[in-house]
């Protein structure tokens, strides 16, 4: 079987596996009939963006083992004006508890951001007396919603979450539903950066 890859951008409430248990569900299934492919990582239900599939089982580890850092980008759309003291707890690493071990996140790119970009479908929640903010997070970790934990813990909750980067992979015009295949420069370029040759 030859190898694919696959550029995905999963909307808001799709979850990130091909089967599920529960009915009427949206699944990835709905959008992507490629036999054999599976997510490098995960999107939660609640969050949108780039996904990568592939059959490609020695990149898909490559990829997801936390020894490696990879960077992933997300559009964070936050509850509130962050502070520049939230901003900066927020670069150098807070401490979160996963499964009841602390945990200090590590250090991650941030910087708020003026953005327009088109509601989401169903749109956020609006309270006319608390404005929002946009946040560019790069993080090289990927803990169990570790973006949303770490926003509310330094008091500015995620509204929404939209990957854009994993890598040098770029969203780029692909609209919500949408796939494609790698480009061959792009496969190159993972390739390379991955040590497959």
């Amino acid at each position: 079987m030859s190898k694919r890859y696959l550029l995905f951008n999963k909307p808001y409430n799709v979850v990130c596996q091909f089967s599920q248990t529960v009915p009427n569900r949206l699944t990835l299934k709905h959008f992507i009939d490629v036999p054999g492919v599976y997510a490098v990582g995960r999107l939660d239900q609640d969050s949108e963006g780039l996904l990568l599939l592939t059959n490609d089982g020695r990149l898909q580890h490559q990829l997801t083992d936390p020894k490696f850092h990879h960077p992933k980008t997300y559009l964070v759309q936050v509850e509130g004006i962050p502070t520049p003291q939230a901003l900066e707890q927020l670069r150098r690493g807070v401490t979160l508890n996963f499964k009841g071990v602390p945990y200090r996140t590590l250090p991650a790119q941030v910087k708020q951001i003026e953005l327009t970009i088109p509601d989401r479908v169903p749109p956020i929640r609006y309270r006319a007396h608390i404005p929002t903010a946009w946040l560019e997070i790069t993080l090289t970790e990927g803990k169990n919603r570790q973006i949303r934990r770490m926003t509310a813990h330094v008091g500015f909750p995620t509204l929404r979450l939209i990957r854009i980067k994993i890598g040098h992979l770029c969203l780029d015009r692909l609209q919500p539903g949408e796939w494609r295949e790698l480009s061959f420069t792009e496969l190159k370029s993972l390739i390379k950066l991955n040590h497959l040759t």
